[in-house]
């Protein structure tokens, strides 16, 4: 009996204690763990590595300074970067996503290039519970209202990249126009886009065809628009598309009146070194930071800034997918020292109370509810050739950013 009240004392004592202590809070972590993958092979490699590159470029600046502040814990604690390869298959994407969320518990999820490459990491942030940073996925299926984990950091959803496209041919009463677009959703949703607006503009495309992401071949189907006889030919596609099409249309000896591919916007020196400066003179592009120059910010470095620290770091010169991949850092900084609390939900919340808020190298960063990008619009730019063997970039639509005159038809 007596052995029974101790028994019952000790439980009663425990019980006590218990409802009197304060809750446990989240204990600080050693690290912050930040989880992506990169392609260092494939179709997407040329763009993910240097996306890949800025974000780590991100991290080790933070870590320099002693760590990231995180506001639920009230002080600055080191990043580590777990990245995995993904060889451009989303397979293998799917695989090494799952491994960073279940068995490396990253607290932090970062999202490969481009909607292919994130198009797999989507549902497992949803399914997870876990905040999905997307630096450049931007179809816009991936932001509905009823999935909360996924915040795009970079870019509007592609769907929206061709709204100033279409006001500058409706403008420039350009109403023979041929479209020919690479059959994957960030293509394909451009294309769409701007055969609605055209349509609503009283333009109807002498041309409008789709063709495997994989087309490594235009010479046949630049003829075929050429029978057509367009007054503008656009092309959508991912890089090795743009950098096919250009070489075909180089190779071809046609001349069309105005030529618009993607990628030259993002990545120049890519496009250049693969096609020719000749070849991209009178091109028209979605023209990108560092193209386009946001020098007053408040967080994180101004581009002209960034690249004179960023060439001085690492010795690479940068193009957007770097820019897109320090810019994901800085929405994830701004995220941990806003967030109260050290948990998903709240990263998302805090997300929300500084969208629109935040000025960046790659300008005004602001979601819709859903989390897709509409603080940045891309506006239309004319590559020209400059002195000294350089290609020139003029915004010439919409006018409140224009910065000279299009030169059309093309010399």
């Amino acid at each position: 009996m007596r052995k029974f009240n101790f028994i019952v004392a000790l439980i009663i004592s425990a019980v006590s204690v218990f409802m009197v202590a304060p809750a446990f809070a989240t204990p600080t972590p050693s690290v912050i763990k930040v989880g992506t993958l990169y392609a260092s092979s494939g179709p997407f490699a040329s763009s993910s590595m240097p996306e890949y590159n800025g974000l780590k470029f991100w991290v080790d600046q933070v870590n320099k300074d002693g760590g990231l502040y995180v506001k639920s814990f009230h002080k600055k604690i080191p990043l580590k970067l777990v990245a995995y390869d993904d060889q451009s298959e989303t397979s293998t994407a799917a695989t090494l996503y799952n491994q960073l969320i279940t068995q490396n518990h990253v607290n932090v999820l970062v999202a490969d290039f481009g909607s292919v490459l994130t198009s797999v990491a989507v549902p497992l942030a949803k399914v997870h519970k876990i905040m999905l940073f997307d630096e450049t996925g931007t179809a816009a299926k991936f932001f509905t209202p009823s999935n909360r984990y996924v915040v795009l950091c970079s870019l509007p959803t592609s769907g929206k990249w061709p709204y100033a496209l279409a006001g500058f041919l409706s403008h420039k009463k350009i109403d023979r126009v041929a479209v020919i677009y690479s059959s994957n959703d960030f293509d394909q949703s451009q294309a769409e886009t701007l055969h609605r607006r055209l349509i609503k503009s009283g333009i109807k495309p002498v041309y409008y065809h789709a063709v495997p992401s994989s087309t490594t071949n235009y010479s046949v189907l630049l003829h075929d628009i050429q029978a057509t006889n367009p007054d503008a030919v656009i092309e959508f596609g991912y890089p090795n598309n743009d950098i096919a099409f250009l070489q075909a249309y180089q190779s071809s000896g046609l001349k069309f009146k105005m030529t618009f591919t993607v990628f030259p916007g993002q990545l120049l020196k890519l496009l250049e070194t693969n096609v020719g400066q000749k070849t991209l003179d009178y091109t028209y592009t979605y023209p990108t930071p560092p193209l386009l120059k946001y020098n007053k910010v408040n967080l994180g470095m101004g581009i002209d800034r960034f690249e004179k620290v960023y060439k001085e770091d690492t010795g690479k010169e940068v193009n957007f997918l770097t820019v897109a991949g320090y810019n994901t850092g800085l929405i994830i900084q701004k995220t941990l020292e806003t967030s109260g609390s050290f948990n998903q939900s709240a990263f998302r919340n805090a997300i929300a109370s500084f969208s629109g808020k935040v000025t960046t190298l790659d300008g005004t960063f602001k979601i819709s509810r859903s989390g897709a990008q509409i603080g940045e619009m891309l506006p239309v730019a004319q590559l020209v050739p400059e002195s000294g063997n350089k290609i020139g970039v003029n915004v010439v639509y919409p006018s409140k950013t224009k910065t000279a005159n299009a030169i059309y038809p093309a010399p």
